[in-house]
Protein backbone atom coordinates (compact mmCIF):
# COMPACT_ATOMS: atom_id res chain seq x y z
CA UNK A 1 0.00 0.00 0.00
CA UNK A 2 1.26 3.25 -1.15
CA UNK A 3 2.37 5.67 1.83
CA UNK A 4 -0.49 9.38 1.70
CA UNK A 5 1.61 11.83 0.97
CA UNK A 6 1.43 15.55 2.75
CA UNK A 7 1.32 18.55 1.07
CA UNK A 8 1.51 21.51 3.48
CA UNK A 9 -0.76 24.79 2.04
CA UNK A 10 0.84 28.03 2.09
CA UNK A 11 -1.33 30.07 4.78
CA UNK A 12 -2.65 33.11 1.86
CA UNK A 13 -4.40 29.64 0.45
CA UNK A 14 -6.06 27.85 3.38
CA UNK A 15 -9.23 29.56 3.65
CA UNK A 16 -9.76 28.90 -0.28
CA UNK A 17 -9.40 25.13 0.10
CA UNK A 18 -11.03 25.30 3.41
CA UNK A 19 -14.01 26.57 1.41
CA UNK A 20 -14.24 24.10 -1.16
CA UNK A 21 -11.52 24.63 -3.88
CA UNK A 22 -11.30 21.50 -5.30
CA UNK A 23 -7.74 21.76 -7.80
CA UNK A 24 -4.40 21.13 -6.19
CA UNK A 25 -2.16 23.65 -8.05
CA UNK A 26 1.43 23.88 -7.48
CA UNK A 27 1.67 27.48 -6.29
CA UNK A 28 -0.73 26.54 -3.15
CA UNK A 29 2.08 24.59 -1.68
CA UNK A 30 4.99 24.98 0.31
CA UNK A 31 6.69 21.31 -0.10
CA UNK A 32 5.16 20.12 -4.07
CA UNK A 33 7.17 17.06 -5.20
CA UNK A 34 6.84 16.45 -9.02
CA UNK A 35 8.26 12.91 -8.49
CA UNK A 36 5.03 12.10 -6.65
CA UNK A 37 3.21 8.79 -8.43
CA UNK A 38 0.14 9.57 -10.67
CA UNK A 39 -2.67 7.68 -8.09
CA UNK A 40 -0.94 8.75 -4.80
CA UNK A 41 -3.35 9.92 -2.05
CA UNK A 42 -2.42 13.14 -0.82
CA UNK A 43 -3.34 14.96 2.51
CA UNK A 44 -3.87 18.72 2.75
CA UNK A 45 -2.70 20.34 6.03
CA UNK A 46 -1.70 24.06 7.03
CA UNK A 47 1.28 24.94 8.69
CA UNK A 48 0.17 23.55 11.69
CA UNK A 49 0.15 20.17 10.30
CA UNK A 50 -3.87 20.50 10.76
CA UNK A 51 -5.54 18.15 8.40
CA UNK A 52 -7.46 20.07 5.98
CA UNK A 53 -8.58 17.71 2.84
CA UNK A 54 -7.55 14.68 0.94
CA UNK A 55 -7.33 13.91 -2.65
CA UNK A 56 -5.46 12.41 -5.40
CA UNK A 57 -2.11 12.66 -7.65
CA UNK A 58 -3.00 13.70 -10.81
CA UNK A 59 -0.70 16.02 -13.12
CA UNK A 60 -2.93 17.75 -15.82
CA UNK A 61 -2.93 21.31 -17.87
CA UNK A 62 -5.04 22.57 -14.88
CA UNK A 63 -2.78 21.35 -12.20
CA UNK A 64 -1.19 18.68 -9.80
CA UNK A 65 -4.36 16.97 -8.86
CA UNK A 66 -7.78 17.64 -7.44
CA UNK A 67 -9.36 16.89 -3.68
CA UNK A 68 -12.17 14.13 -3.08
CA UNK A 69 -12.62 14.43 0.75
CA UNK A 70 -12.79 17.21 3.32
CA UNK A 71 -13.19 14.01 5.66
CA UNK A 72 -10.18 12.91 7.21
CA UNK A 73 -11.44 9.21 8.04
CA UNK A 74 -13.11 8.61 4.54
CA UNK A 75 -11.39 5.81 2.63
CA UNK A 76 -11.44 6.24 -0.85
CA UNK A 77 -12.27 2.94 -1.71
CA UNK A 78 -14.52 0.98 -3.77
CA UNK A 79 -17.55 2.40 -1.26
CA UNK A 80 -16.68 6.04 -2.14
CA UNK A 81 -16.52 6.48 -5.66
CA UNK A 82 -20.12 3.94 -5.72
CA UNK A 83 -21.65 6.88 -3.08
CA UNK A 84 -20.28 9.68 -5.45
CA UNK A 85 -21.99 8.41 -8.90
CA UNK A 86 -24.99 7.40 -7.00
CA UNK A 87 -25.00 11.19 -6.24
CA UNK A 88 -24.46 12.31 -9.28
CA UNK A 89 -26.91 10.44 -10.96
CA UNK A 90 -29.14 11.09 -8.64
CA UNK A 91 -29.45 14.95 -9.75
CA UNK A 92 -29.93 13.46 -13.76
CA UNK A 93 -32.94 11.92 -12.83
CA UNK A 94 -35.19 14.03 -14.65
CA UNK A 95 -32.82 12.93 -17.98
CA UNK A 96 -32.95 9.93 -17.48
CA UNK A 97 -37.05 10.33 -17.07
CA UNK A 98 -36.56 12.53 -20.75
CA UNK A 99 -39.41 11.39 -23.11
CA UNK A 100 -36.79 13.91 -26.42
CA UNK A 101 -33.24 13.49 -24.63
CA UNK A 102 -31.09 10.94 -24.23
CA UNK A 103 -27.51 11.76 -24.10
CA UNK A 104 -26.19 14.05 -21.30
CA UNK A 105 -23.29 13.87 -18.85
CA UNK A 106 -23.92 11.50 -15.85
CA UNK A 107 -21.00 13.66 -13.67
CA UNK A 108 -18.73 16.52 -14.06
CA UNK A 109 -15.26 16.37 -12.77
CA UNK A 110 -15.20 18.55 -10.13
CA UNK A 111 -18.69 19.76 -10.15
CA UNK A 112 -19.61 16.19 -8.57
CA UNK A 113 -16.54 16.14 -6.23
CA UNK A 114 -14.35 14.05 -8.62
CA UNK A 115 -11.97 16.32 -10.40
CA UNK A 116 -10.15 14.36 -13.46
CA UNK A 117 -13.27 12.52 -14.71
CA UNK A 118 -16.08 12.82 -16.71
CA UNK A 119 -19.01 10.22 -17.51
CA UNK A 120 -21.80 10.30 -20.35
CA UNK A 121 -24.96 8.44 -21.24
CA UNK A 122 -25.91 8.00 -25.00
CA UNK A 123 -29.06 5.73 -25.25
CA UNK A 124 -27.93 3.32 -22.59
CA UNK A 125 -24.39 3.41 -23.57
CA UNK A 126 -21.82 4.96 -21.19
CA UNK A 127 -18.76 7.05 -22.25
CA UNK A 128 -15.89 7.62 -19.60
CA UNK A 129 -13.59 10.13 -20.19
CA UNK A 130 -9.95 10.14 -17.83
CA UNK A 131 -8.42 13.39 -17.90
CA UNK A 132 -4.95 12.16 -15.86
CA UNK A 133 -3.17 8.96 -15.19
CA UNK A 134 -3.76 9.74 -11.71
CA UNK A 135 -7.75 9.47 -11.58
CA UNK A 136 -7.30 6.67 -14.07
CA UNK A 137 -5.26 4.59 -11.64
CA UNK A 138 -8.86 4.33 -9.84
CA UNK A 139 -10.32 2.97 -13.03
CA UNK A 140 -11.53 -0.19 -11.49
CA UNK A 141 -13.47 0.88 -8.45
CA UNK A 142 -15.14 3.42 -11.01
CA UNK A 143 -16.02 1.16 -13.44
CA UNK A 144 -16.96 -1.51 -10.65
CA UNK A 145 -19.25 1.35 -9.20
CA UNK A 146 -21.01 2.19 -12.62
CA UNK A 147 -21.55 -1.15 -12.99
CA UNK A 148 -23.29 -1.66 -9.48
CA UNK A 149 -25.39 1.31 -10.33
CA UNK A 150 -26.49 1.41 -13.41
CA UNK A 151 -27.74 -0.97 -16.18
CA UNK A 152 -25.98 -0.27 -19.88
CA UNK A 153 -25.35 -2.16 -23.08
CA UNK A 154 -22.01 -1.23 -23.42
CA UNK A 155 -19.35 0.95 -21.55
CA UNK A 156 -16.40 2.65 -23.46
CA UNK A 157 -13.79 5.08 -22.44
CA UNK A 158 -11.39 7.70 -23.62
CA UNK A 159 -7.81 8.56 -22.05
CA UNK A 160 -7.18 12.15 -22.53
CA UNK A 161 -3.44 12.17 -20.19
CA UNK A 162 -1.22 11.86 -23.20
CA UNK A 163 1.87 13.97 -21.74
CA UNK A 164 1.00 17.00 -24.41
CA UNK A 165 -2.71 16.57 -23.28
CA UNK A 166 -3.95 14.71 -25.95
CA UNK A 167 -6.47 11.72 -26.62
CA UNK A 168 -4.43 8.35 -26.37
CA UNK A 169 -5.89 6.50 -29.74
CA UNK A 170 -6.76 2.81 -28.57
CA UNK A 171 -9.20 0.64 -28.57
CA UNK A 172 -11.76 2.26 -25.92
CA UNK A 173 -14.56 -0.48 -25.39
CA UNK A 174 -14.42 -1.72 -21.71
CA UNK A 175 -17.64 -3.85 -20.88
CA UNK A 176 -20.70 -5.37 -21.99
CA UNK A 177 -21.30 -5.52 -25.53
CA UNK A 178 -19.78 -4.03 -28.48
CA UNK A 179 -21.51 -1.20 -29.89
CA UNK A 180 -22.91 -1.03 -33.59
CA UNK A 181 -21.94 2.97 -34.78
CA UNK A 182 -23.29 4.78 -35.48
CA UNK A 183 -25.92 5.00 -32.34
CA UNK A 184 -28.47 7.36 -32.92
CA UNK A 185 -29.25 9.94 -29.76
CA UNK A 186 -32.20 12.15 -29.60
CA UNK A 187 -31.52 15.52 -28.01
CA UNK A 188 -34.84 18.03 -27.85
CA UNK A 189 -36.42 15.23 -30.51
CA UNK A 190 -33.39 15.57 -33.06
CA UNK A 191 -31.37 12.58 -34.35
CA UNK A 192 -27.91 12.98 -33.48
CA UNK A 193 -25.08 10.25 -34.68
CA UNK A 194 -22.79 9.32 -31.78
CA UNK A 195 -19.28 7.18 -32.90
CA UNK A 196 -18.14 6.24 -29.16
CA UNK A 197 -15.08 4.47 -31.33
CA UNK A 198 -13.76 6.60 -33.88
CA UNK A 199 -11.27 8.84 -31.62
CA UNK A 200 -11.64 11.45 -28.76
CA UNK A 201 -14.56 13.25 -30.43
CA UNK A 202 -18.26 11.29 -30.56
CA UNK A 203 -19.90 13.57 -32.58
CA UNK A 204 -21.31 15.92 -30.63
CA UNK A 205 -20.82 18.17 -27.70
CA UNK A 206 -23.54 17.82 -25.26
CA UNK A 207 -22.96 21.31 -23.25
CA UNK A 208 -24.42 23.15 -26.63
CA UNK A 209 -27.61 21.38 -25.99
CA UNK A 210 -29.60 24.36 -24.69
CA UNK A 211 -28.21 26.98 -27.51
CA UNK A 212 -29.53 24.55 -30.05
CA UNK A 213 -32.70 24.36 -29.11
CA UNK A 214 -32.91 28.31 -28.82
CA UNK A 215 -31.47 28.48 -32.46
CA UNK A 216 -34.10 25.98 -33.32
CA UNK A 217 -37.23 27.39 -31.19
CA UNK A 218 -36.94 30.88 -31.51
CA UNK A 219 -34.10 32.04 -34.43
CA UNK A 220 -34.23 30.27 -37.28
CA UNK A 221 -37.48 30.71 -39.13
CA UNK A 222 -36.81 31.93 -42.77
CA UNK A 223 -33.10 32.90 -41.60
CA UNK A 224 -29.86 32.23 -43.92
CA UNK A 225 -27.58 30.59 -41.27
CA UNK A 226 -23.61 30.34 -41.31
CA UNK A 227 -22.15 27.70 -39.23
CA UNK A 228 -18.71 28.44 -38.54
CA UNK A 229 -16.14 25.36 -36.82
CA UNK A 230 -19.49 23.38 -37.72
CA UNK A 231 -17.95 19.84 -36.70
CA UNK A 232 -20.81 17.64 -37.79
CA UNK A 233 -23.37 20.39 -38.75
CA UNK A 234 -25.17 20.10 -34.97
CA UNK A 235 -26.27 23.34 -35.07
CA UNK A 236 -27.09 23.62 -38.33
CA UNK A 237 -29.87 20.85 -38.08
CA UNK A 238 -31.50 22.86 -35.54
CA UNK A 239 -31.41 25.56 -37.51
CA UNK A 240 -33.15 23.57 -40.89
CA UNK A 241 -35.55 22.17 -38.55
CA UNK A 242 -36.40 25.68 -37.09
CA UNK A 243 -37.37 26.65 -40.43
CA UNK A 244 -33.98 28.26 -41.99
CA UNK A 245 -34.32 29.10 -45.50
CA UNK A 246 -30.89 27.36 -46.05
CA UNK A 247 -28.04 26.91 -43.70
CA UNK A 248 -24.15 27.14 -44.29
CA UNK A 249 -21.71 24.88 -42.50
CA UNK A 250 -17.94 25.33 -42.92
CA UNK A 251 -14.89 23.14 -40.95
CA UNK A 252 -11.46 22.77 -42.30
CA UNK A 253 -11.62 18.44 -41.36
CA UNK A 254 -12.47 16.63 -43.97
CA UNK A 255 -14.66 14.33 -41.90
CA UNK A 256 -17.18 17.03 -41.84
CA UNK A 257 -18.62 16.86 -44.80
CA UNK A 258 -19.39 13.04 -44.89
CA UNK A 259 -20.50 13.75 -40.81
CA UNK A 260 -22.95 16.87 -41.55
CA UNK A 261 -24.98 14.74 -44.56
CA UNK A 262 -25.20 12.38 -42.14
CA UNK A 263 -26.82 14.50 -39.55
CA UNK A 264 -29.29 15.84 -41.90
CA UNK A 265 -29.89 12.59 -43.59
CA UNK A 266 -31.23 11.56 -40.04
CA UNK A 267 -33.53 13.77 -39.65
CA UNK A 268 -35.36 13.71 -42.97
CA UNK A 269 -33.74 16.83 -44.64
CA UNK A 270 -32.29 17.21 -47.85
CA UNK A 271 -28.39 17.78 -47.39
CA UNK A 272 -28.23 19.04 -51.27
CA UNK A 273 -30.37 22.51 -50.27
CA UNK A 274 -27.61 23.15 -47.79
CA UNK A 275 -23.82 24.33 -48.44
CA UNK A 276 -21.52 22.10 -46.36
CA UNK A 277 -18.03 23.62 -47.08
CA UNK A 278 -14.79 21.60 -46.15
CA UNK A 279 -12.37 24.82 -45.81
CA UNK A 280 -10.34 27.07 -43.33
CA UNK A 281 -13.24 29.37 -41.62
CA UNK A 282 -10.89 32.51 -42.00
CA UNK A 283 -10.15 31.68 -45.83
CA UNK A 284 -14.26 31.35 -46.00
CA UNK A 285 -14.50 34.68 -44.40
CA UNK A 286 -12.65 36.27 -46.82
CA UNK A 287 -14.22 34.92 -49.36
CA UNK A 288 -17.71 35.75 -48.32
CA UNK A 289 -16.79 39.60 -48.02
CA UNK A 290 -15.39 39.18 -51.81
CA UNK A 291 -18.56 37.81 -52.85
CA UNK A 292 -20.71 40.04 -50.90
CA UNK A 293 -22.12 36.52 -49.54
CA UNK A 294 -24.39 38.07 -46.09
CA UNK A 295 -26.32 35.93 -43.61
CA UNK A 296 -29.45 36.59 -41.05
CA UNK A 297 -27.75 34.73 -38.35
CA UNK A 298 -23.76 33.58 -37.75
CA UNK A 299 -22.95 31.35 -35.26
CA UNK A 300 -18.86 31.04 -33.70
CA UNK A 301 -18.08 28.24 -32.08
CA UNK A 302 -14.13 27.78 -32.17
CA UNK A 303 -12.00 25.78 -30.36
CA UNK A 304 -10.13 27.56 -27.43
CA UNK A 305 -7.11 26.69 -29.55
CA UNK A 306 -6.90 25.95 -33.52
CA UNK A 307 -3.90 25.65 -35.51
CA UNK A 308 -4.42 25.09 -39.24
CA UNK A 309 -1.72 25.39 -42.36
CA UNK A 310 -1.89 29.34 -42.32
CA UNK A 311 -3.10 30.46 -38.64
CA UNK A 312 -2.49 29.60 -35.30
CA UNK A 313 -6.04 30.37 -33.28
CA UNK A 314 -6.44 30.98 -29.67
CA UNK A 315 -10.09 32.88 -27.98
CA UNK A 316 -7.95 35.14 -25.71
CA UNK A 317 -5.98 35.92 -28.42
CA UNK A 318 -8.34 36.38 -31.59
CA UNK A 319 -11.48 36.03 -30.67
CA UNK A 320 -12.18 39.87 -30.78
CA UNK A 321 -10.69 39.88 -34.56
CA UNK A 322 -13.09 36.79 -35.64
CA UNK A 323 -15.93 38.64 -34.16
CA UNK A 324 -15.25 41.55 -36.80
CA UNK A 325 -14.78 38.90 -39.37
CA UNK A 326 -18.98 37.49 -38.59
CA UNK A 327 -19.82 41.48 -38.10
CA UNK A 328 -18.79 42.60 -41.64
CA UNK A 329 -20.93 39.40 -43.26
CA UNK A 330 -24.27 39.72 -40.92
CA UNK A 331 -27.06 41.69 -42.05
CA UNK A 332 -27.97 45.01 -40.06
CA UNK A 333 -30.91 43.43 -37.40
CA UNK A 334 -29.22 40.06 -38.05
CA UNK A 335 -28.15 37.83 -35.13
CA UNK A 336 -24.57 36.43 -33.84
CA UNK A 337 -24.03 33.53 -31.63
CA UNK A 338 -20.65 34.25 -30.13
CA UNK A 339 -19.63 31.13 -27.68
CA UNK A 340 -16.13 29.62 -26.57
CA UNK A 341 -15.36 26.75 -23.76
CA UNK A 342 -11.93 28.73 -23.04
CA UNK A 343 -12.03 28.42 -19.35
CA UNK A 344 -8.72 30.98 -19.68
CA UNK A 345 -11.47 33.69 -19.10
CA UNK A 346 -14.91 34.52 -17.81
CA UNK A 347 -17.81 35.98 -18.96
CA UNK A 348 -17.12 39.62 -18.31
CA UNK A 349 -14.01 39.45 -20.51
CA UNK A 350 -15.58 37.52 -23.00
CA UNK A 351 -17.87 40.73 -23.11
CA UNK A 352 -15.49 42.79 -23.17
CA UNK A 353 -13.89 40.89 -26.29
CA UNK A 354 -17.35 41.36 -28.18
CA UNK A 355 -17.56 45.18 -27.35
CA UNK A 356 -14.38 45.97 -28.78
CA UNK A 357 -14.70 44.27 -31.81
CA UNK A 358 -18.29 46.32 -32.26
CA UNK A 359 -16.29 49.71 -31.54
CA UNK A 360 -13.33 48.90 -33.99
CA UNK A 361 -16.42 48.10 -36.65
CA UNK A 362 -17.75 51.08 -36.05
CA UNK A 363 -21.06 49.36 -35.44
CA UNK A 364 -23.47 49.30 -32.50
CA UNK A 365 -24.93 45.74 -31.03
CA UNK A 366 -27.73 44.46 -28.42
CA UNK A 367 -26.99 41.91 -25.91
CA UNK A 368 -29.80 39.84 -26.36
CA UNK A 369 -29.80 36.38 -24.65
CA UNK A 370 -26.76 34.65 -22.94
CA UNK A 371 -26.22 31.08 -21.81
CA UNK A 372 -23.86 28.60 -20.16
CA UNK A 373 -23.48 25.13 -19.28
CA UNK A 374 -26.92 23.16 -18.97
CA UNK A 375 -27.93 21.50 -16.04
CA UNK A 376 -26.31 18.32 -16.12
CA UNK A 377 -23.09 19.85 -16.23
CA UNK A 378 -22.93 20.50 -12.68
CA UNK A 379 -20.79 22.87 -11.41
CA UNK A 380 -19.48 24.51 -8.25
CA UNK A 381 -19.24 28.06 -6.62
CA UNK A 382 -15.72 27.58 -4.92
CA UNK A 383 -14.48 26.52 -8.77
CA UNK A 384 -15.32 29.20 -11.04
CA UNK A 385 -13.06 27.65 -13.37
CA UNK A 386 -15.84 25.58 -13.74
CA UNK A 387 -18.04 27.18 -16.02
CA UNK A 388 -16.06 27.33 -19.22
CA UNK A 389 -18.93 27.24 -21.59
CA UNK A 390 -19.65 31.16 -22.29
CA UNK A 391 -22.75 31.92 -25.17
CA UNK A 392 -23.78 35.31 -26.40
CA UNK A 393 -26.69 36.13 -28.52
CA UNK A 394 -25.61 39.23 -30.07
CA UNK A 395 -27.65 41.51 -32.65
CA UNK A 396 -26.14 43.59 -35.32
CA UNK A 397 -28.03 46.93 -35.20
CA UNK A 398 -28.95 48.71 -38.54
Amino acid sequence: MKKDVILTIKSKFVNKYKSGYPLISKEAFINLNEATEEGTIIRLVDEKNKFIAKGYCGKQNKGYGWVLSRNENEQIDQRFFVNKLRAAIHVREPFFNSLDTNAFRIVNGEGDGLGGLTIEYFAGYYLINWYSKGIYHFREYIINALKELVEFKAIYQKKRFDVSGKYIDEDDFVAGERGTFPIIVKENGVNIAVYLNEGAMVGVFLDQRDVRKRIRDAYAEKKKVLNTFSYTGAFSVFAALGGAVKTTSVDLANRSLNKTIEQFSLNGLDYASQDIIVEDVFNYFKYAVKKQLTFDMVILDPPSFARSKRIVFSAEKDYKNLMKEAIAITEDEGIIVASTNSSSFNMAKFKSFIDQAFREANRKYQLVEEFSLPKDFKIIKEFPEGSYLKVLFIKKLS
